[in-house]
């Protein structure tokens, strides 16, 4: 008997948006417009079709001028576009207008960004934070939305919450909204207890942060020497991992990895992912990773500031390292370490600068420390305690056992003092 092949699904033949408004200049918007190209990809689609007006402000009605809108339209038409993604948050009724004249599915960058979120999410935590945020997306939508909401089909903007009949019911999806909320909150709790009983333990964290596609988890699994999943694509961390490094003096710290962060990531995602957000501003010390070969490198950098900002993570020390360094000629290279001096230069992917980035991590983590002498006695179970515990989190320069006594010279983080002393010689 033949056997049966499962049919490949097509693409999504996708055109996409932009507009030159106010101050955008041609450049930063086509640099905008292929990083839309890249969420659409990230999404399932196939981009056939770009378009860019220029006009001094969106129109409230339809986003572009009447007149481009009929091109637009057209050109759907003769493309066979499924699906036209803007690049900016269009409002309900810009979304009801342009729908109605296109004749096809619309999308903004908010409910794209949404989706592959949805398509990430592998954790129940994550599919939870997701889907609160789409629910929040999707509640001032309602009123009146015409087709724009009310699909059911496959594709980009259905997936996640969008696929079920909850956007006809606002009181349903408020109920809906309060209960993921609530779990999420769960979540938060769950988060605050663990970071407190690290703190506990005083085990120092380092937080990587980054633009999507920076780098971040090449550089978590070279650090921790694990597999995480790592991909040359948008958002392929969502869910949040934490890992234990071992420095080579001998001292123990845990590395965290995190969502990426993208220039105008929704606010309802950056509400959604708080919990796993305070991660970093709890951090002792925060890695920006970033891209040195992208084109647009300072503006991905500030829009990562924004998001730091908007978590509470500015004042947690924060070293910038410059990944990807394999990409670039030897000049360029000279150039960016002349501008940034006091930054770190790497390539997570060939190991170059690896070894210098551990040891500044030793030694930022180590800046605000005290050098004692400290006694034990080696045959009291608590005293052989906190001998591990001084070797796992201080740096130890001395090691002497003399009358049946242990005396050890260690430069000891301050805020361990209390909980790694033994009686000062």
């Amino acid at each position: 008997m033949p056997q049966q092949r499962t049919p490949i699904a097509r693409l999504e033949r996708a055109a996409l948006v932009g507009l030159m408004a106010g101050r955008v200049r041609r450049l930063e918007a086509e640099r905008s417009l292929d990083e839309l190209a890249g969420l659409a990809s990230a999404a399932g689609a196939e981009v056939v079709l770009r378009v860019l007006q220029e006009r001094p402000k969106p129109d409230p009605s339809t986003y572009l001028g009447a007149g481009k809108i009929q091109t637009l339209a057209a050109s759907c038409s003769e493309l066979r576009v499924d699906v036209v993604v803007f690049d900016n948050e269009l409002t309900p009724a810009q979304l009801r207008q342009i729908e109605a004249a296109v004749g096809c599915k619309i999308v903004d960058r908010t409910q794209l960004i949404l989706d592959i979120f949805a398509r990430r999410a592998r954790t129940r935590e994550g599919k939870l934070q997701v889907e609160l945020a789409q629910l929040k997306y999707l509640l001032p939508r309602l009123v009146g939305a015409g087709t724009a909401l009310s699909r059911l089909g496959g594709g980009i903007g259905t997936r996640g919450p969008g696929e079920t009949k909850l956007e006809t019911d606002r009181r349903r999806i408020r109920t809906k909204i309060h209960a993921i909320s609530e779990d999420i909150e769960q979540v938060r709790r769950r988060r605050g207890q663990l970071r407190e009983r690290r703190h506990k333990a005083s085990v120092p964290t380092v937080a990587l942060v980054g633009y999507t596609n920076a780098g971040k988890t090449t550089l978590f699994n070279v650090l921790t020497r694990s597999n995480a999943e790592a991909s040359n694509a948008l958002f392929v961390t969502l869910d949040p991992l934490v890992r234990q490094v071992r420095l080579p003096d001998s001292r123990e710290l845990l590395v965290s990895d995190t969502v990426g962060f993208i220039d105008r990531l929704p606010h309802a995602l950056v509400a959604a992912f708080r919990a796993t957000l305070e991660e970093t501003a709890d951090a002792d010390l925060v890695l920006h990773v970033i891209d040195a070969s992208a084109s647009d490198r300072d503006r991905r950098m500030a829009a990562v500031r924004e998001v730091l900002d908007e978590v509470g993570a500015t004042e947690v020390p924060l070293v910038e390292v410059y990944n990807k360094c394999d990409a670039l000629t030897g000049e360029e290279r000279r150039r960016l370490q002349e501008q940034e001096p006091d930054a770190l230069y790497i390539s997570a992917l060939t190991g170059q600068g690896v070894d210098e980035l551990v040891e500044t991590i030793a030694s930022r983590l180590e800046l605000d420390v005290r050098r004692v002498t400290l006694a034990f006695d080696p045959d009291a179970a608590e005293d052989r305690e906190r001998i591990a515990r001084l070797y796992r989190h201080a740096r130890v320069v001395e090691h002497e056992v003399r009358d049946g006594r242990v005396s050890i010279v260690a430069d000891v983080p301050r805020r361990l003092l209390d909980r790694l002393g033994g009686q000062p010689r």
